[in-house]
């Protein structure tokens, strides 16, 4: 059986022994973020031919399941890597919709360059994201907060050692029913500030979403789950102390006249489709949002005096998140007493009420799957 979907045919192999009803119902129940995951798989594979030409072929839906690599695959020893995030939601009418796919695509590719990775044709991306979800569209959660999380990503399984870019790639994607990913009641996290660690350098890959970036950030994760945070804070020690971004979660700063500022997009800074997307919301309210370089002492000083009045992070995973205390061993910013600001909450009911439905999407941002 084949599917057409954006001009790409996949071929269906689908899984002879899916979850059932009963046990699927079991994991929907509570699916917490990425513990849980779809009956199937959509696989597109990569090849350089002897003629030095490289294409994409053999896109498919097949059983999810474990992926056979040679040992010496190219993205266990090189890191050959990228990977994108975004989530299907299930609307009141039972249709299920995506956001903003087009804009993961390109930002994938954006990777696939730095990575030296061949670019994916946006309508591979699209039609393997359309394709999955319609094989697995009892996967998608109905309750509040809750959506199928999509993770594509691409490897170089070319089984070679040598230190060059991989003439074997394959792309992917699987999906996992998430819920909160905070986890329970919305409420201002705390984050801990990385005075030792960088998650990227100039020139490096900070703009790219690859494993890399997120190993760098894992020890500095673990020193602030160790200090009771939620999430850590990268600074650029060599420009200032400048705020950059959390581990995983763009920073946005609500200021007294109620306009915002969200660090400059300098390289080192990953470009999220949510960061993007609550400029977008947030011009749309009639509020001012400015780009730039904000330190780590404007943030300081700002909350002191009243001049910051808000701080929040945002993702996909999380979408948004407000902010409440800012700390290390010596620092405190903020106050653990904090409660969800009016202008963080007004912007994150307005950016789900679009993703879910229940807001008039007048930027064209939601893509229906089912």
């Amino acid at each position: 059986m084949t599917q057409t979907a954006h001009g790409v045919e996949f071929s269906q192999q689908l899984s002879e022994t899916p979850k059932s009803a009963e046990e699927r119902a079991a994991v929907l129940a509570n699916p917490g973020f990425g513990d849980y995951f779809t009956d199937h798989t959509a696989v597109v594979d990569y090849k350089v031919d002897a003629d030095g030409n490289g294409g994409w072929q053999n896109a498919r839906i097949e059983p999810y399941g474990p992926i056979s690599l040679d040992p010496s695959a190219a993205v266990l020893h090189y890191g050959q890597e990228i990977f994108e995030g975004l989530k299907a939601y299930r609307h009141a009418d039972g249709s299920v919709w995506t956001f903003r796919p087009e804009a993961n695509a390109a930002r994938l590719n954006k990777s696939a360059r730095r990575l030296a990775l061949p670019e994916l044709p946006e309508e591979y991306f699209l039609g393997a994201i359309r394709e999955l979800v319609q094989a697995d569209k009892e996967w998608v959660p109905s309750g509040d907060g809750e959506a199928l999380y999509l993770r594509p990503f691409m490897i170089a399984t070319e089984a070679f050692l040598g230190v060059r870019a991989a003439r074997e790639v394959s792309f992917r994607v699987i999906a996992s029913p998430a819920g909160n990913y905070f986890g329970g009641e919305l409420k201002p996290v705390s984050i801990w500030i990385s005075r030792e660690y960088a998650r990227a350098g100039r020139g490096g890959t900070g703009a790219a979403k690859c494993g890399g970036n997120y190993a760098a950030s894992l020890i500095a994760q673990q020193e602030a789950e160790a200090n009771g945070c939620k999430q850590v804070l990268f600074l650029d020690h060599f420009n200032d102390d400048a705020v950059e971004e959390l581990g995983g979660m763009n920073v946005f700063f609500v200021m007294k006249d109620g306009s915002l500022v969200t660090p400059a997009l300098s390289g080192t800074i990953l470009e999220g489709v949510t960061r993007m997307s609550v400029i977008q919301v947030a011009k749309d309210m009639g509020r001012e949002v400015t780009e730039r370089k904000i330190t780590l002492d404007e943030w300081r000083d700002g909350v002191a005096s009243g001049e910051i009045t808000e701080v929040f992070a945002c993702g996909t995973a999380a979408v948004i998140t407000p902010i409440g205390v800012l700390k290390d061993a010596t620092e405190f910013i903020g106050s653990e007493d904090a409660k969800a600001g009016e202008t963080t909450m007004a912007i994150r009911q307005q950016l789900l009420g679009i993703q879910t439905g229940t807001v008039e999407d007048t930027h064209g941002w939601l893509t229906r799957l089912v």
